[in-house]
């Protein structure tokens, strides 16, 4: 797909429902009694891949446009699949998934696409086998396809390496019927959806810093979840709007969690501009965003603000192309086992855009052009099949002097079928 630099952006945009919500709201619904109803479901490739695994597992789910309706059969209510589960191209149905499948009465394998197959999943694979978990990666590489042969759970304390919500999900719905509490401290704390979720499903979860402590064997019940938009989906935006001169932009309905909302307090950081409007605070809070053009400057972005920002991460290495003088991205080694390696794709982009970037082990140096109006140079750019990476580029074409073409551009359906048509909306 090709594109080319526009002046401001004007409009309205309301971006598809959370991504990881979505994903949850089905795991959790069934494993629950009774009916859950989700509205502003996300229809991508990725939380359909979800619906597909627990179908075959045995519950009925219903799909029409934005709802989806499950009729869960409690924590006992799975049966074995015939055949393979396939995830497709989502690591959070394979990691989360796999402490549900832990603890079955079945054995199950568990692959996906090529991507899948080369994302590290020792990290799932080492504390669900502490807890009694039988688990083999078939290629002995740490990597999907897995087997799991369901066993008898018991209850851990785990400690984490790293804050990754998938991992500290995978334990706490293993937790779900293992033998005792189980709990997870980790040393950042990393999005809380499933905490919040779970608890509104009706678990006995608590929350004590970064440490997450699950009773196991609850009655779960079905719920209606209304999923908020994602504010991964809305990050292209808020960049596109602070960085294409004399735009306006107001993105309706956005999930402003504070474990995923680091993007708002980086592109503060940076001198962005973006109003929180119409706030609501019950449950997953919610507002719109109102963002205007405004010239960014650079910043250190690493610590704790990592995990609330890791997928946004790319766009937010665009804007620092554009910005004065230098940002810099560290403790973000994570970037390195995405849908690529989103470290060394980064740098390979950018530079082919004429952008002076630096990969580090664990982020990216970028030197920023903040003077020029047109901070960046068509280019062909390779999306390597990542739909962040080719969101991204996206958007920084819109700051680029002359062509510049996507390949691979349709891997946006992973997780934002129309993200193409609602950017260009707002060139009208």
């Amino acid at each position: 797909m090709k594109f080319h630099n526009i002046k401001g952006l004007k409009g309205e945009v309301t971006v598809p429902g959370d991504k990881s919500i979505s994903h949850r709201a089905v795991m959790f619904g069934a494993l629950s009694e009774g009916k859950t109803e989700i509205t502003n479901f996300l229809q991508g490739a990725d939380c359909l891949s979800t619906i597909g695994c627990f179908r075959r597992l045995g519950i009925d789910i219903e799909n029409q446009e934005n709802t989806v309706t499950i009729w869960g059969k409690g924590l006992d209510g799975l049966s074995a699949p015939s055949g393979t589960l396939d995830a497709g191209n989502s690591g959070t149905t394979t990691r989360l998934i796999s402490g549900i499948l832990a603890a079955q009465p079945f054995t199950t394998t568990l692959t996906g696409d090529s991507s899948i197959q080369k994302r590290p999943m020792k990290r799932i694979i080492e504390p669900l086998s502490m807890m009694g978990a039988r688990i083999e990666s078939l290629n002995g590489n740490g990597c999907a396809p897995l087997q799991i042969n369901g066993s008898p759970l018991h209850g851990i304390h785990y400690h984490s390496e790293v804050a990754s919500a998938q991992v500290k999900s995978a334990i706490l719905l293993a937790g779900l019927y293992a033998e005792g509490e189980t709990a997870v401290t980790e040393p950042v704390l990393s999005r809380n959806h499933s905490e919040l979720m779970l608890r509104t499903f009706g678990a006995n979860i608590r929350s004590e810093g970064t440490t997450a402590v699950i009773s196991p064997r609850p009655r779960l019940t079905g719920q209606k979840i209304r999923v908020p938009g994602d504010i991964s989906s809305a990050a292209y935006f808020i960049a596109a709007g602070l960085l294409v001169p004399g735009s306006d932009i107001l993105i309706r309905n956005v999930g402003i969690n504070p474990t995923r909302a680091g993007i708002l307090k980086a592109a503060k950081a940076m001198g962005g501009h973006v109003s929180l409007l119409n706030e609501n605070r019950e449950g997953e809070p919610t507002a719109d965003l109102h963002v205007v053009y405004r010239p960014l400057h650079g910043t250190v972005i690493e610590g704790d603000m990592i995990p609330t920002l890791i997928d946004e991460l790319p766009i937010i290495a665009v804007m620092a192309a554009a910005a004065s003088g230098t940002t810099i991205i560290r403790n973000a080694a994570e970037l390195k086992v995405k849908e690529s390696n989103r470290i060394d794709v980064m740098v390979r982009n950018l530079s082919a855009m004429g952008c002076s970037i630096t990969g580090t082990e664990d982020g990216m140096i970028i030197e920023g052009k903040g003077s020029s109006e047109l901070p960046l140079t068509g280019a062909v750019i390779d999306s390597f099949a990542d739909h962040r990476i080719a969101m991204s580029f996206a958007v920084a074409s819109l700051i680029a002097e002359g062509e510049t073409t996507i390949r691979g551009s349709e891997c946006v359906s992973i997780s934002y079928p129309d993200f193409y048509s609602d950017l260009l909306s707002l060139t009208k």
